[in-house]
């Protein structure tokens, strides 16, 4: 599956599967429960294959970091996101080891941990890449 049709909603736990378009925003499944809800446009959506992580030389999408955590964990489930920053920062400096620290914080590896364990919970680890464009040929 695509990362393109999950998303994380701002006050929300969990990320969500898009579902439909409705004529005022778009109904989302919770990957976690399986509840859905209706999304309008006072809800602050990301999309997750639009996020990013702040490296020392540039951004690496998220697709990439899911794809380092699955390689380092056999594809099997990670560590729980409430361990302490401490190993939450261990960790993931061992799967992106020249993330930007002060721009990373704790709570941005906490999500990252908890969307993969989601993912990988319902088998969707298994997203395509982006498709080459004309330049890269």
């Amino acid at each position: 599956m695509s990362l393109d049709k999950v998303i994380a909603i701002a006050g929300k736990p969990g990320i969500y599967e898009l579902k439909q378009q409705t004529r005022s925003g778009f109904v989302a499944e919770s990957l976690v429960d399986g509840k859905r809800i209706t999304v309008g446009i006072r809800h602050n959506v990301s999309v997750l294959s639009e996020i990013a992580i702040y490296t020392l030389s540039a951004e690496k999408p998220l697709r990439e970091v899911f794809q380092a955590i699955k390689e380092k964990e056999n594809g099997g489930p990670t560590i729980h996101h409430k361990v302490s920053k401490d190993e939450l920062e261990e960790f993931f400096f061992n799967v992106v080891p020249d993330y930007d620290e002060d721009r990373v914080y704790a709570s941005d590896i906490k999500k990252v941990v908890q969307w993969y364990n989601i993912l990988q919970q319902k088998e969707m680890l298994n997203f395509e890449a982006p498709v080459a464009s004309d330049e890269e040929e």
